[in-house]
């Protein structure tokens, strides 16, 4: 199988790139990646093709479909803070990005899988059920926006014209290789450098969340077992309130539980996510392996204590 990876330089999509080596050594794997702040060649294990550029240069990517049984798409922007402060490369990523590739997998009848958010359903209030497949869309920021409109294109080009997709939502993912922009990452090493955590607004904000490895088998569950056209959720169940998050690595960090400080919430911070991952498990068998977040948690603060050399770099890097 020729696996097309777009945005696999990235924190999901490096990890989806070395589980699929692992899982499916017969598999020749491309990531076409244009490297951006959050996309790190030594992410990337060896074994594999690189190609640097953008999903939304036809001229690019249009070969690399045509030379791929299937694509999966990791590439976005990702970042709200980033999203407020400058929505342009959200639209032209995820937006004409998106465009771009369902073109290309049109014109050579390749199959699509399309990773996309939570954040696309808005906020859930304190007494809500988790979201479903069927929940309407309701974004709030630039980010989730373009993320919803690229769900939107996928959804229609199954419908107008036969593309073979499948689309996942995702809750928040945690794990090993994830920039240090990142809530939990940005913790742990703000606190290894002899810094404080830090909180949005009144750190209560609700995350529901997912080892990344979990993430990608389910990925790949959809990939094998999912229908054509179809919105799969991913959770493990697992929400949990920012300060409590930030407590549990404070713990795990040997530091005292009140070495963090609250900053300026940022514009329309959703307050809780949530999404319910029964169709997946119905559909596919998809359990999630790492069904205990202290632990999940532990193991990455360990790889970022033994893993200086990869995110050091990164601390200095402009957003």
């Amino acid at each position: 199988m020729r696996v097309l990876v777009p945005g696999g330089a990235g924190f999901i999509g490096a990890n989806f790139v070395r589980l699929t080596l692992e899982t499916h050594p017969d598999a020749e794997v491309t990531v076409l990646d244009k490297l951006t702040y959050a996309g790190n060649r030594a992410s990337l294990p060896m074994g594999i093709t690189f190609v640097q550029g953008s999903i939304e240069d036809a001229d690019v990517l249009d070969p690399l479909v045509a030379a791929s049984d299937l694509v999966v798409n990791f590439a976005a922007e990702t970042h709200n803070d980033n999203a407020l402060r400058q929505p342009h490369p959200f639209v032209a990523t995820n937006l004409v990005g998106t465009y771009q590739l369902l073109e290309a997998v049109r014109r050579h009848g390749v199959r699509l899988h399309h990773i996309s958010t939570d954040e696309v359903f808005g906020s859930l209030g304190e007494a809500d059920a988790p979201f479903t497949a069927q929940s309407p869309y309701n974004p709030t920021g630039p980010y989730a926006a373009t993320k919803a409109g690229a769900d939107l294109l996928v959804r229609a080009w199954v419908r107008s014209f036969g593309v073979a997709a499948t689309i996942t939502n995702c809750c928040n993912n945690y794990g090993p290789y994830q920039h240090v922009e990142k809530f939990i990452p940005r913790q742990i090493t703000n606190l290894l450098d002899g810094g404080r955590g830090q909180l949005y607004g009144d750190g209560a904000n609700i995350r529901d969340w997912v080892h990344v490895d979990d993430h990608n088998r389910a990925v790949w569950a959809v990939i094998d077992h999912g229908e054509i056209g179809q919105t799969y959720l991913i959770s493990a169940g697992c929400q949990m309130a920012n300060r409590d998050v930030l407590q549990l690595i404070l713990e795990l960090l040997g530091c005292p539980p009140d070495r963090f400080d609250l900053v300026a919430d940022r514009p329309a911070h959703d307050r809780r996510y949530g999404l319910d991952a029964a169709q997946l498990r119905e559909s596919t068998g998809w359990t999630p392996q790492v069904t205990d977040f202290h632990e999940g948690l532990a193991a990455v603060v360990a790889w970022y204590k033994a893993n200086e050399a990869w995110w050091r770099p990164l601390t200095h890097q402009p957003g």
